[in-house]
């Protein structure tokens, strides 16, 4: 039969609880004063429940030195105290029988109290090393064992952006959990040495603030991803979520990593979650990763993501952005195929070389090897989107807030979903919804900005866009601007952007199609025209957005739109 600690430190008979991490009796909640050696009595005959326990092996347990006498005398005062606790008599007894000159039985049905989790939050580790340096490895650590978790599909587990607002925040467990949502809390801490890390952990149960499980760990770097593997699979039978054989598929696909390319690997990770601003250092680390260890699948779809949303924001050219994404995609699949990064990198990198049918499945193949990858719905969300497929669309990219609530790309996106629906008050309010979040993020002040463009609200409209040209690099944003001169009948500064914007190719990219967005806004069809052929050519970014771009709606009725919609090959 099996032990109490296996039982998870909870076992319910009638209206009490016996606690064991707590060394606690409670009657319907309540705690019941109870001695220590009354409870240890309690406790060894609920291990034996069922089966007579004599009064040799109480004593050599609970009075093991102890003389005969005075082990009589215990023995019958705990017994008393404990079935005083428990309203419990020997004459009718309920709970605890006595069996003459032999010992006592435990006669009442009891049910294993495993803690009810389903939900569970991984608070941001601590770094021990003293080294403030090491704080990407610690960020890297936390976020690895997220992911690790998130792969078990009965376990829900919050994501990295919600857990880091308590990233030194010494607050009570229990309310922050109440604040997450989620039945139980993970905390821990990290310590690097070299090319050694040591990870300590605990599962605390957020309604009882009661530890369920910890353990150590202190592994080479090479071992690290079976570490997480293995860190995942005991927190999921602590709380008893049964993993499917899809769960244990995912946990048997772990190899052996190059410490020095993981540990730039996390720096690239570290580098992204802090986009834009960091972007270029992540594509270094990335870089430095693959140039180290050429197999590390993982590496190249971070390059590929990195080189995918600068080509995607109108920051670099096609084939220095998705051109080269869609390749290291390739790489990383041919490396291992059940990446489900790597499928939605190309998914990405797909969309944005027309290659529309390759694109949707890729998305779908990546959500079903991993459903709790929040970047995968947002992008198929998008995808969505430039298909004018908009109910879809709000689902997915929903799902993707779901997953990652506090992400500003996430919220912005939705905001870019509505406006593309013409939804422009809801546009509006969604963005504003993501700059509360982030005030610093460039493409929710140009949206912003665009909807209120198309509401000829043209003054807030110009506001908004010139914040969006101070944090969001590239050409875009200026274009926009442009754009919105233009749409407010600002004819001189419509033209000293394009001014502006031909200046710019000479030192960098600059994406033809928010030139052929201002000249449709002046009302030269030919030379909108003009630029859009060029957008085509080059694959410039913005081009999929034809089929839905309101924007641009004048032009529509022309053959030469219809050509060009025909060229696109848009699914129908």
């Amino acid at each position: 039969m099996g032990t109490f600690q296996q039982a998870h430190g909870t076992l319910r008979f009638g209206v009490f609880e016996v606690d064991l991490q707590a060394s606690e009796l409670r009657r319907q909640g309540a705690k019941v004063k109870l001695q220590e050696q009354p409870f240890q009595v309690l406790q060894m005959l609920l291990e034996r429940r069922g089966e007579a326990v004599t009064r040799e092996e109480l004593q050599k347990r609970i009075w093991p030195a102890d003389t005969f006498v005075d082990f009589e005398q215990g023995l019958y005062n705990s017994v008393k105290r404990l079935r005083e606790a428990l309203g419990d008599t020997a004459e009718t007894p309920r709970y605890i029988e006595t069996l003459p000159r032999k010992g006592y039985r435990f006669i009442g049905g009891v049910e294993t109290g495993a803690p009810h989790i389903e939900s569970i939050a991984v608070l941001p580790l601590d770094n021990l090393s003293g080294d403030p340096e090491q704080e990407y490895f610690t960020e890297g650590m936390t976020e690895a064992l997220i992911t690790s978790l998130a792969k078990i599909g009965a376990l829900h587990v919050t994501s990295r952006t919600s857990v880091m607002q308590y990233k030194g925040a010494h607050r009570p467990l229990r309310e922050i959990a109440q604040e997450l949502r989620v039945d139980g809390i993970i905390e821990g801490t990290v310590v690097r040495s070299g090319d050694r890390v040591r990870i300590s952990a605990q599962l605390v149960d957020a309604k009882t603030d009661t530890q369920l499980w910890a353990e150590s760990y202190d592994r080479d770097l090479r071992d690290i991803l079976a570490l997480h593997s293995e860190v995942a699979q005991a927190i999921a039978r602590e709380v008893q979520v049964k993993l499917t054989p899809h769960d244990h598929a995912h946990f048997a696909r772990v190899h052996r990593v190059n410490p020095q390319a993981y540990d730039a690997y996390l720096k690239g990770r570290y580098y992204w979650s802090q986009r834009p601003l960091r972007m270029a250092e992540a594509v270094k680390c990335f870089e430095e990763a693959i140039a180290i260890d050429s197999t590390y699948a993982t590496a190249y779809a971070g390059l590929a993501d990195c080189l995918c949303s600068l080509g995607a924001w109108g920051i670099v050219s096609a084939k220095e952005g998705c051109n080269k994404a869609r390749v290291l995609a390739l790489k990383a699949l041919e490396i291992d195929d059940s990446l489900a990064e790597a499928h939605a990198s190309l998914a990405w990198a797909s969309l944005y070389h027309y290659e529309f049918a390759t694109a949707e499945r890729e998305f779908q193949r990546a959500i079903e090897l991993n459903p709790r990858y929040p970047p995968v719905h947002q992008q198929f969300g998008w995808y969505l989107c430039i298909m004018d497929r908009y109910e879809e669309a709000y689902t997915e990219v929903q799902r993707a807030i779901h997953l990652d609530p506090l992400v500003t790309l996430n919220n912005a996106f939705l905001g870019f979903v509505y406006f593309y629906a013409r939804r422009y008050d809801q546009a509006i309010q969604q963005c504003q919804k993501a700059l509360a979040l982030d005030p610093s993020y460039g493409p929710a002040h140009a949206f912003l900005g665009w909807a209120y463009s198309r509401k000829s609200l043209h003054e807030p409209a110009i506001s908004a866009l010139r914040r969006a040209c101070d944090f969001w690099p590239g050409s875009s944003p200026i274009g926009l601007l442009g754009q919105a001169y233009a749409t407010a009948g600002r004819f001189g500064e419509a033209h000293k952007v394009l001014e502006q914007l031909d200046q710019l190719t000479k030192k960098r990219y600059v994406t033809p199609y928010v030139v052929a967005h201002i000249h449709a806004a002046l009302g030269q069809r030919d030379e909108a025209f003009h630029w859009l052929e060029i957008s085509y050519e080059q694959r410039a970014e913005w081009m999929v957005l034809l089929k839905i771009d309101p924007c641009l709606d004048a032009l529509r009725s022309d053959p030469r739109f219809q050509d060009l919609l025909r060229r696109m090959n848009f699914p129908t």
